[in-house]
C-alpha cells in the first residue's frame, strides 16, 4: 500500500519531491488535479447522457426501436470510456502503479468473491421485498429452479429489448463509466471516503434526463413530475453511493455490475404493499431484519482481505483510510 510511503513505488510523476507533501508526511495532489477530475467526470457523465439524444425520435424510451438506438450509442460511449481515464492520467502526471485495467475493477485477483459476496450483501438488504416476492409467487421452489435453468426462458429474456436495458446494457454501461471510470480520477483528489460520496451525485444528476422525456409525452403534472425526479435523484444517488463503496472495498467492477442488475430487477422496495400483505407481520419483520443484517455484514463481507488487497483504486489514495485497510 502506498500509504506507508517508504517504498520505491510513486503515485505521481516523478518530479514530486517533499514539498509536495503536508506536515503528515501525506502526498499532495498535484495543483488543480480535483478541477480536472472534476471536469472529466462531469464531461464523461455529459457524454454518457448525451449519447441518448443523438437520435431523433418521437417514440417513447421503452419502444424497442428506441432501445437498439441508445444502445449503440452508450456501447460507443462505455468503449471509449478509458480513454477519458487515460488521458486525465496523462494530463493530470499521475503514475499509477496498478494497470489502467485494474483501475477499473477490471481483473482476475479475487474474481470468484467479487462475483458472490457483494450480491449476496444486497439480498440480505432486500430480504424483505424477496420474502414478500416468495409468498406472492404463485410458483413452488422447484417450479422456479425448472424455470431458471431452462434455456427457453433466458432465450426468451434476451429477445426482450427492456429486460436486456435493465439487466444487461444499463448495469454495464454505467456502472463502467459512472464508477469505474470516474472514480479512479476522484480518489486521488477527494480520498476514498469523500470518492464515494461525490461520485454518485454525477449519477444521480444524470438521471434527470428522465424529466425531459416526462415532460415531453406530458407523462404526468410538472409538480408531480418535479417530485418524482428529486425522489428518483436521491434513490439513485444512494445507490449509487454503495456500490462505489464496494468498487473501492473490493477493487472489482463485476459486484456493482451484478448488485444494479439485481436492484433493477427487483425495483424500489413495495413498503406500501408490505404494509397491507395478508402475513404483514412477518414480511415487516423481515424488511427491518434484512436492513438491520446488511448493516452488520456491510463491511465484513466486502473485506479487502477476501478480494487480493490492496485493491487497485486504493492505491491512488494519499493516504489510508478505513475503506480501503481490512
Amino acid at each position: 500500500m502506498l500509504s506507508a510511503l517508504d517504498d520505491d513505488d510513486e503515485l505521481f510523476s516523478s518530479h514530486r519531491t517533499k514539498e509536495d507533501m503536508d506536515i503528515n508526511g501525506e502526498l499532495l495532489p498535484p495543483d488543480g488535479l480535483c478541477w480536472i477530475s472534476v471536469f472529466s467526470c462531469l464531461l464523461l457523465a455529459c457524454s454518457y447522457v448525451g449519447s441518448l439524444y443523438v437520435w431523433r425520435s418521437d417514440l417513447p424510451r421503452d419502444h424497442p426501436t428506441v432501445i437498439k438506438r441508445r444502445f449503440t450509442s452508450v456501447l460507443i460511449v462505455s468503449a471509449l470510456s478509458p480513454a477519458f481515464v487515460w488521458t486525465w492520467k496523462e494530463f493530470t502526471g499521475v503514475r499509477p502503479t496498478p494497470s489502467l485495467l485494474a483501475l477499473m475493477g477490471i481483473r482476475f485477483e479475487g474474481l470468484i468473491p467479487a462475483v458472490i459476496l457483494p450480491l449476496l450483501l444486497t439480498m440480505v438488504l432486500f430480504l424483505g421485498p424477496l420474502t414478500q416476492l416468495a409468498m406472492d409467487c404463485p410458483w413452488g421452489f422447484l417450479d422456479g429452479l425448472r424455470v431458471a435453468l431452462d434455456p427457453w426462458f433466458w432465450s426468451l429474456c434476451a429477445s426482450d429489448m427492456r429486460w436486456l436495458r435493465n439487466q444487461v446494457v444499463a448495469p454495464l454501461t454505467e456502472e463502467l463509466v459512472f464508477r469505474a471510470c470516474m472514480l479512479p480520477m476522484l480518489v486521488p483528489c477527494a480520498g476514498p471516503s469523500l470518492a464515494v460520496i461525490t461520485c454518485p451525485l454525477f449519477f444521480g444528476v444524470a438521471h434527470f434526463h428522465h424529466v425531459i422525456e416526462l415532460l415531453r409525452f406530458r407523462q404526468g403534472t410538472i409538480s408531480g413530475i418535479f417530485l418524482s425526479a428529486v425522489f428518483q435523484f436521491s434513490y439513485t444517488a444512494v445507490f449509487g453511493a454503495y456500490t462505489a463503496f464496494i468498487f473501492i472495498r473490493t477493487g472489482h467492477l463485476i459486484g456493482p455490475v451484478m448488485c444494479h442488475s439485481f436492484c433493477n430487477y427487483m425495483g424500489f422496495p413495495a413498503v406500501s404493499a408490505a404494509l397491507d400483505h395478508p402475513h404483514r407481520t412477518t414480511v415487516l419483520a423481515c424488511y427491518l431484519l434484512g436492513v438491520g443484517l446488511f448493516f452488520l455484514l456491510l463491511f465484513p463481507m466486502t473485506e479487502p482481505a477476501y478480494y487480493s488487497p490492496p485493491t487497485p483504486v486504493c492505491t491512488l489514495a494519499p493516504r489510508l483510510t478505513s475503506l480501503c485497510s481490512s
